[in-house]
C-alpha cells in the first residue's frame, strides 16, 4: 500500500503521539504536531481516508484515532525502512572513514616519533555529550532477541536477550516504535527514573525486555567513551642515558602500555583551561607515576562536529621544548584543517 506525503507525515504523527500519551489523537493535536500546515478540517478527511483504508480506528465515540495492527505495519514497512537504509549507509560510511582515520593517526604517531626522537602516542577523537542515534530490534530465534544499539561517535552496540517467547512482528514492531519515540536523540543523562518508568510500563509484559535495553544503552556509551591510544618510538628513549637504566626504561615501557596510567593524562590534557590546548608536564607534574623522570608535552586537535583528540610527545626532561611545542602547535592545526576539510 503506498501513500502519499501527507498521509506518511500524518499516519507517523498519529503514531508517535498514541505511544507518549495512550491517548486516542484528534485532528487539532495533528495540526499542532506537524509542519503540514493544513487545517483541522484537512487532516480530518486525511484521516477519514487513513480509516477507510484500516490503517487508524475510532476507539469509541470520541473524535480521536488510534493505529491499527495493520497501520503500524505500513509505518515499519515505509518508515523503518529508510531507518534501515540510513544504518546501511552509516555503516558504510563508518567503516570507511574509521579504517582512513585509524591509518591517518597511526602515521601521525610514527612520522611524529621519527621526526622528534621522543615517544608519541595520539588518540582517536572523542566525542562529547554523546547520544542515541538509533535502537532496532529483530528476532534472531523463538528464544533470543538482538537489539541494535548507534550511539554518537558511530559506536554499535549489539546486544543479544532471552525471551519466553518469540515476538510477533507487530510485537516488535511497536516496541522498536516505542523505544525510538522516546531514546532517539536522547543523552545518557536525558534518560532518567520518570522516561524509563514510562517506557517499561507502555511495553507492558515486555518491561523486563526494556531493562535489558537500558543496560544495552549504558554499555553501548561506556565503549563509546573508551578511546583508541596508538604509540610509537617507544624504543627511542633507549637514547638517552638518564633513561637507560633497565628499572627505569622498564618502568617507561610499562608505563607506555598502561591504558589507566594513560587515561588519566589523556583527561588531564583534554580538560585542562590552557587556551592554547598545549600542556606541558616536568617530572613530578606528571600524571603517569612512572613517567616521573621524563617530560610530556600534549596538544589538543579538533574535529568540525567538536570531538576532539589528544596527541603526545614524552621524552627526557632535557627534551627540546620550543622544538616540541611549535611541531605539535603546526601538527595539530593541520589535523584541525584536514579534518574540518573533510566533514
Amino acid at each position: 500500500m503506498e501513500l502519499d506525503e501527507r498521509k506518511q507525515k500524518i499516519l507517523k504523527a498519529i503514531i508517535s503521539n498514541y505511544l507518549e500519551t495512550g491517548e486516542p489523537v484528534g485532528s487539532r493535536t495533528i495540526s499542532k504536531y506537524t509542519d503540514l500546515n493544513l487545517s483541522s478540517a484537512t487532516i480530518r478527511n486525511e484521516m477519514a481516508d487513513l480509516e477507510e483504508m484500516g490503517l487508524i480506528m475510532q476507539p469509541h465515540t470520541s473524535a480521536g484515532r488510534v493505529p491499527t495492527d495493520k497501520g503500524y505495519r505500513l509505518y515499519v514497512d515505509h518508515m523503518m525502512a529508510e531507518k534501515d537504509n540510513e544504518m546501511q549507509e552509516m555503516k558504510t560510511q563508518l567503516l570507511e572513514r574509521v579504517d582512513k582515520m585509524e591509518s591517518m593517526l597511526k602515521q601521525v604517531a610514527k612520522v611524529l616519533a621519527y621526526n622528534t626522537n621522543y615517544a608519541t602516542l595520539v588518540t582517536a577523537p572523542q566525542y562529547q555529550n554523546k547520544t542515541l542515534k538509533f535502537i532496532q530490534l529483530s528476532q534472531v530465534d523463538d528464544n533470543q532477541l538482538l537489539a541494535v544499539i548507534v550511539v554518537d561517535g558511530n559506536v554499535i552496540k549489539n546486544k543479544m536477550m532471552q525471551v519466553e517467547r518469540p515476538l510477533a512482528n507487530d510485537e516488535i514492531l511497536k516496541l522498536n516504535v516505542l523505544l525510538n519515540t522516546f531514546l532517539q536523540g536522547a543523552s545518557l543523562q536525558d534518560i532518567n527514573l520518570e522516561m524509563i518508568q514510562t517506557i517499561k510500563t507502555q511495553a507492558g509484559e515486555f518491561a523486563d525486555i526494556m531493562e535489558n535495553i537500558f543496560q544495552g544503552i549504558a554499555e553501548a556509551i561506556h565503549e563509546a567513551d573508551e578511546v583508541e591510544i596508538y604509540t610509537s618510538g617507544t624504543t627511542n628513549m633507549l637514547k638517552y642515558p638518564e633513561l637507560g637504566d633497565i628499572e627505569q626504561t622498564t618502568k617507561l615501557l610499562e608505563a607506555l602500555e598502561d591504558r589507566q596510567g594513560l587515561d588519566e593524562l589523556i583527561d588531564e590534557s583534554m580538560n585542562s583551561s590552557n587556551s592554547n590546548g598545549i600542556q606541558v608536564y616536568i617530572g613530578e607534574e606528571s600524571p603517569v607515576s612512572n613517567m616521573k623522570d621524563c617530560s610530556i608535552v600534549t596538544a589538543t586537535y579538533e574535529l568540525a562536529e567538536g570531538a576532539k583528540g589528544t596527541i603526545g610527545i614524552i621524552g627526557p626532561k632535557r627534551m627540546d621544548y620550543k622544538k616540541v611545542v611549535s611541531t605539535l602547535k603546526n601538527l595539530t592545526d593541520e589535523l584541525d584543517t584536514i579534518f574540518k576539510k573533510k566533514d
